[in-house]
């Protein structure tokens, strides 16, 4: 009996330690996040919507504008209006900047619905009139509280103040059509 319940104790701190380090991957983020559109000017915000077909491209661009400095471009663009149609990283300059409909988009990098949402978003384009801004679901739980949301994947579309007026988890199928239709949007 002493035996079994050392070798219980022993899997459970096991166990303890695997949620534990996996917790903490989770948290930091779990690595490099997948392409994202992300404006790192005006111009390029429309481009990406007006055309679609060359977003695969368009997605790499921006990861080579980060890494050469591209935050400083991204302050600047926060001071403008981001046009509908836009795909962007969440900050609260960037929804205050926000034209158009408001959908905030809870990713993680670690969900596979989320990237293939990430990916759809991309390579289709956002439609006009409607701007994405892509919130980190690990590091926004004040958002996550705000907005009630309790799944990744969960997208919820904002009136003009910034209160939620539809939410929906798009996750047997993560695409955008999916995503605006179950806000009312599509």
């Amino acid at each position: 009996m002493k035996r079994g319940t050392i070798v219980a104790l022993a899997i459970a701190g096991v166990l303890v330690v695997g949620v534990g380090g996996a917790a903490a991957v989770s948290l930091s983020g779990g690595g490099d996040p997948a392409a994202v559109e992300t404006a790192s000017s005006a111009d390029e915000a429309v481009q990406s919507s007006a055309e679609p077909t060359e977003e695969p491209g368009a997605s790499e661009e921006p990861d080579a504008d980060q890494a050469s400095g591209g935050v400083a471009d991204d302050q600047a663009d926060d001071a403008s209006a981001t046009p509908a149609g836009s795909y962007v990283e969440y900050s609260e300059d960037a929804l205050a900047a926000a034209e158009g409909t408001r959908v905030l988009f809870f990713h993680a990098t670690w969900c596979p619905q989320c990237r293939a949402l990430d990916e759809d978003i991309v390579a289709e384009g956002v439609p006009d009139g409607i701007t994405v801004l892509k919130v980190d679901y690990d590091t926004h739980q004040d958002l996550r509280q705000a907005y009630d949301v309790r799944q990744q994947t969960t997208v919820v579309a904002l009136d003009d103040a910034g209160a939620a007026v539809a939410s929906f988890v798009p996750y047997d199928d993560p695409s955008l059509d999916t995503a605006l239709a179950g806000l009312g949007l599509g």
